[in-house]
């Protein structure tokens, strides 16, 4: 029997949600240990799966608790740590990209090799069934002589058009390649060897903050011996086609990776009307069984076996299934990953020169005096009204978890710290000179435990750090789901008042609510100075499409609307809970709250109706039967609960659901009284503003 390989995971973000789960599925693992520089979410991750917790890498080489680690960090910090783990005696896995060239990833190579350990790229689609049976049935001749292959990844890319937009991906225009390249390079030059970048373009730029340019697809020309290749990359909002597809003499063989089915077209030797016939019967057969089987599996595995997830059991499966020091497979080994990105910097070597600039910050002329700090102010309300504040002749300091923001066109007005907000020295230092500070920071999290660290902790913190820095304005932004909104009867003003027992309603709801309430609780007890701001479901530029205030989406162009989508919905523009937002600053509105709702205007079914007709866009809309989605719900909290034992699990009530259709009406009296609020009245600038010019789908 193989004995046991001890996996340290560095970096405690979303994709290592994926490895750790495929990790504790797969045969002589454990995870041993957790490291991130933020302790509390190392601590929360590493809970999960009973491993060490560490913030230094250091002191996890020293500690001696792993036999190999899997770096999950950003790419730019992915060449130094591989090194260090390397040299410190760890075989090391790095998330693609493994580094953020070739060069850089040569010097990985060496280390490793120096070491005499491990090197392996985290190209994990190579792992699904299906792809191995295609790669499988092409080197058998099932397809007959393979003359083309087309790559494809078009998927939306959402921070691209709303932020966030200090993520690494967006530093550079070459970043989207480096990033999403590795998954399409890999694919090929694991079916056919080293590949001859020909010709590459970029297509659809859109504009970041600052007018900084950015590209929002590729399309590459590339061979590799006898076989031509395109690879595709779509980042605006489009049907998802995340395929490798085969061109051979005797059949076409096309991988959908994203839904793990392999389909194969080819050719049979009827005549006339039976041959189309036979073509599409043998067709749709394949999609049925194909559907068939991964409903089963499934079904089987209770939703933990999806296609991403089962890419990641097979990655690790070829890498760990053998025990420590196991022959890896030679897709993921360190010369490959080399190969891969020399590949990926060649393509990049052949775009335009203007398409690789990024645009240069504007010159500073003066230090920024900041009298308003904006925590979120990298979000999508959080920069308009930091646009506000500044365009009203206020300097701001916005908080965020880099020193870099989505202002480099307002250096003289704009700062940006970075802060732990679960460090109240930290927060409280960031605070000194600040009159008035906005709290736009949210956390969505999974169970009501971490709710109470990450979104009320958190809350009740800030609220703290301002009484200490003797802010004189805290407004914090709620949310109107916090409010019971399923009886269509009721009117909602800032006097309805949230329900005593939040207990049956979703975690966010919940959480935001129970904000509130300690806030409430400090302004009565300790005089904080805070005020309340709840916006409605808010729209503009910059805005998703894939809104889901109001509905469950299924791709960019199908969506199940929460309930009959007859009602009004309570939209609001960005720049009216913005404008909103500012008038809170001065006003003597202390211990008040604000709900901030636009006019009447549309229905959910009116808004699609408007896409349709100021965009050519036509989205397919269905119903959403409310208590079909609770009763789906009680099955799946039952199978969490009772099947997969899963802690924390909870079961929104029927109300909860209905009242994400919004059928309460609102009232917006308070804030035009109180605060001279005037939000849009007219629908045609409605709908020009919240969809027509809203760049909803990217180009």
């Amino acid at each position: 029997m193989a004995s046991e390989t001890r996996i340290g995971l560095i970096g405690a973000g979303y994709i290592a949600t994926w490895h750790a789960d495929a990790l504790k599925a797969t045969p002589n693992v454990r995870i041993a240990a957790v490291c991130d520089v933020n302790e509390t979410a190392a601590k929360g991750f590493a809970g999960r799966y009973g491993a060490q917790v560490f913030t230094s890498v250091d002191d996890l080489i020293a500690s001696g608790s792993c036999d190999a680690v899997h770096i999950l960090t950003p790419p730019h910090l992915h060449r130094a740590l591989a090194i260090k783990c390397l040299e410190g005696g760890l075989d090391v896995l790095v998330e693609k990209p493994v580094a953020e060239s070739a060069a850089e990833t040569r010097e990985i190579e060496a280390a490793a090799t120096k070491a005499g350990k491990r090197f392996c790229a985290g190209h994990n689609f190579l792992g699904l069934p299906s792809y191995q049976k295609m790669k499988k049935d092409m080197r058998a001749g099932a397809y007959g002589r393979v003359s083309g292959c087309d790559i494809s990844w078009a998927l939306p890319l959402a921070p691209l058009r709303s932020g966030p937009y200090n993520l690494w991906l967006l530093r550079e225009p070459k970043n989207l390649l480096l990033e999403l390249g590795p998954h399409l390079f890999a694919f090929a030059h694991d079916l056919f060897g080293p590949v001859e970048v020909q010709h590459a373009e970029a297509e659809w730029p859109v504009a970041l903050p600052g007018e900084d340019m950015r590209p929002q697809g590729f399309r590459i020309l590339a061979r590799a011996g006898l076989v031509q290749i395109t690879f595709t990359l779509a980042m605006v909002e489009t049907t998802d086609n995340r395929s490798v597809t085969l061109r051979g003499s005797s059949a076409r063989a096309r991988l959908d990776y994203a839904q793990d089915v392999l389909v194969v077209e080819r050719e049979n030797t009827s005549d006339l009307v039976a041959n189309p016939l036979r073509r599409q019967l043998d067709l749709s057969r394949q999609h049925l069984w194909q559907g068939i089987g991964n409903a089963a599996v499934q079904t089987a595995s209770l939703n933990t076996k999806n296609p991403y997830g089962r890419s990641f059991l097979g990655m690790n499966a070829a890498l760990y299934a053998a025990g420590p020091g196991a022959a890896h497979a030679k897709p993921y080994a360190g010369e490959t990953a080399v190969e891969v990105m020399q590949a990926i910097d060649d393509a990049i070597a052949l775009l335009p020169e203007k398409v690789l600039r990024a645009a240069a910050p504007a010159v500073q002329t003066r230090k920024p005096k900041p009298s308003v700090m904006v925590i979120g102010g990298t979000g999508f309300i959080g920069r308009a009204l930091t646009r506000r504040i500044v365009a009203d002749g206020r300097d701001v300091r916005v908080l965020s978890r880099s020193r870099s923001g989505p202002f480099p066109d307002l250096p003289d007005q704009v700062e940006t710290v970075s802060a732990s907000l679960h460090d109240l020295e930290a927060l409280t230092a960031a605070m000194q000179g600040i009159e008035v500070v906005f709290n736009l920071a949210k956390a969505l999290e999974n169970t009501w435990e971490d709710c109470l660290i990450n979104d009320v902790g958190v809350a009740t913190r800030i609220a703290e750090a301002c009484q200490m820095a003797d802010v004189k304005r805290l407004i914090y932004t709620g949310t109107i789901a916090s409010y019971d909104m399923s009886n269509p009867g009721q009117t909602i003003t800032e006097e309805t008042g949230f329900a005593e027992d939040l207990t049956d309603r979703n975690l966010y709801a919940r959480s935001k609510a129970e904000c509130e309430k300690q806030l409430m609780k400090l302004h009565r007890e300790r005089g904080l100075p805070v005020t309340i701001a709840r916006p409605g479901i808010v729209v503009g530029p910059g805005g998703p499409l894939q809104h889901w205030g109001i509905g469950r989406w299924h791709g960019a162009g199908a969506v199940r609307i929460w309930g009959h989508g007859r009602n009004i919905l309570p939209f609001v523009l960005n720049e009216d809970i913005a404008d909103g937002l500012v008038r809170m600053m001065d006003a003597p509105v202390e211990g008040q709250s604000f709900n901030l709702i636009g006019e009447p205007m549309l229905s959910a079914r009116n808004y699609f109706d408007a896409i349709e007709t100021a965009l050519g866009a036509r989205i397919r809309v269905n119903s959403g039967n409310l208590y079909a989605f609770y009763a789906s719900d009680a099955v799946k909290y039952a199978l969490k609960k009772y099947a997969l034992r899963r802690s924390g699990v909870i079961r929104p009530s029927l109300a909860d659901w209905k009242s994400r259709a919004h059928y309460s009406p609102f009232s917006n009296e308070k804030p035009k009284q109180v605060l001279g609020w005037k939000p849009e009245t007219d629908r045609a600038v409605f709908v020009e503003k919240a969809i027509a010019n809203a760049n909803l789908f990217g180009f």
